[in-house]
C-alpha cells in the first residue's frame, strides 16, 4: 500500500491512511530485546510464562519502532518530511505477541502553516492494530513537512 510521498498542500485533515502489515516472530521479538529492552519477559519462555501476560511479548519500543516503519513504507513523508517534532499521548493498550499481525492506521488531525516559507506542521493520529482490530498502541506524531514550493 505504498504510494508517492505528499507535499503539505496535499494533507488535510480527516485523511486516513493504513499501512501493509508485520508480523513479528518470536526471534525477532527476542533479537530486539536482547539490544534494546532485555527484560525477561521479552527474552525467556519460564520467566515469560510466570507473568500477567503468561508468554513472551514484544518490548513497548519494539511496538513503537514497527509503527515507524510500517508509516515510513506508506512512503506519504518519504522525501518530504523535513523533522520529526516529537509523539505526544504514547500509550500502550494491547501487549504484542509472536505472531501477531500488526498494521497501522494515521489519520492528519491538524495541518498548520508555519512562519517559515516551505513547509507545515502535520499532526498524525497514530494507531496500531493487531489481526483482530485491537488496538495494541496509539500515539500522535507531528511532523514538519515541505510544500511544493520548497522555500
Amino acid at each position: 500500500m505504498t504510494g508517492p510521498a505528499l507535499w503539505f498542500e496535499e494533507f488535510h485533515e480527516g485523511q486516513t491512511f493504513e499501512s501493509a502489515s508485520h508480523t513479528p516472530s518470536r526471534d525477532e521479538i527476542i533479537a530486539f530485546a536482547q539490544d534494546w529492552d532485555p527484560q525477561p519477559f521479552h527474552l525467556d519462555d519460564v520467566a515469560a510464562a510466570k507473568t500477567v501476560f503468561g508468554g513472551i511479548i514484544a518490548s513497548g519500543i519494539h511496538t513503537v519502532a514497527l509503527t515507524s516503519r510500517l508509516l515510513f513504507d506508506l512512503g506519504i513523508l518519504n522525501g518530504t518530511a523535513i523533522a520529526g517534532l516529537g509523539l505526544d499521548e504514547l500509550r500502550f493498550h494491547k501487549p504484542v505477541f509472536p505472531g501477531d499481525t500488526l498494521r497501522v492506521r494515521a489519520k492528519v488531525i491538524q495541518t498548520r502553516r508555519t512562519s517559515k516559507p516551505g513547509q507545515g506542521r502535520l499532526r498524525l493520529a497514530m494507531e496500531t492494530l493487531n489481526q483482530h482490530g485491537q488496538r495494541v498502541y496509539s500515539a500522535q506524531l507531528s511532523v514538519l513537512v515541505s510544500d511544493r514550493s520548497g522555500s
